[in-house]
């Protein structure tokens, strides 16, 4: 196969997975030594084992952070602080993507950026939806409320006041009080039910 011939299947998509060439017929070896020989000359960059991204100038634009980790982790969605960034309820730039899974935490660095993934147990693996970041692209994201109470969850003695008021909350208009409490029942955790006492006492000053 053509690096052409590439570019017309993916018709388009930017970040890819290797299973996607087993489709034209070509054995397994062949389409392994063609990947290796595309991020070699710069064509494509290779994120993990079996995922690629097309690198420039053979894109229209840059892969977007949000996909790509749903891409290298597909029981996976984007959560904690890079989450609350994109809503606009903390102030900082998140510098790493930020995701829970069901699998094994790991952090990934790559040419496209740097990512992490923290566990979280199953019956928590709730609380996102499909969410349009850029023009089609379409990436799975902790609602906002899920977010925050990951991040509480995940981070040790998160629940508080001192931590909750460094976090610098923003906009906070937009926090759904109702579904923020409901959310934190859902944990079954004493210090998740305490954070969300906490934090809408914080939207009530």
């Amino acid at each position: 196969m053509k690096f052409e011939q590439l570019l017309k299947l993916l018709n388009g998509e930017i970040i890819f997975s290797s299973s996607k060439l087993l489709a034209g017929g070509e054995s397994i070896n062949i389409i392994r030594k063609q990947l290796t020989r595309w991020v070699s000359n710069g064509k494509l960059i290779q994120l993990r084992r079996g995922i690629y991204a097309v690198a420039q100038p053979y894109k229209d634009m840059q892969p977007h952070p949000f996909l790509i980790a749903n891409m290298m982790r597909r029981a996976s969605y984007v959560s904690l602080q890079s989450a609350l960034a994109y809503f606009g309820i903390i102030p900082e730039y998140v510098p790493i993507t930020t995701s829970v899974t069901t699998g094994r935490s790991e952090e990934i660095t790559t040419k496209a950026g740097k990512f992490q993934f923290r566990h979280i147990k199953k019956e928590l693996f709730w609380g996102y939806k499909e969410i349009e970041v850029s023009s089609g692209i379409k990436v799975f994201i902790a609602l906002l409320e899920k977010s925050l109470l990951d991040l509480i969850y995940l981070t040790p003695k998160s629940d508080s006041m001192e931590y909750l008021e460094e976090l610098r909350l923003q906009n906070i208009e937009r926090i759904d009080t109702k579904m923020l409490i409901d959310f934190a029942q859902k944990f079954k955790s004493p210090k998740i039910s305490r954070a969300a006492v906490r934090i809408i006492s914080l939207i009530q000053e």
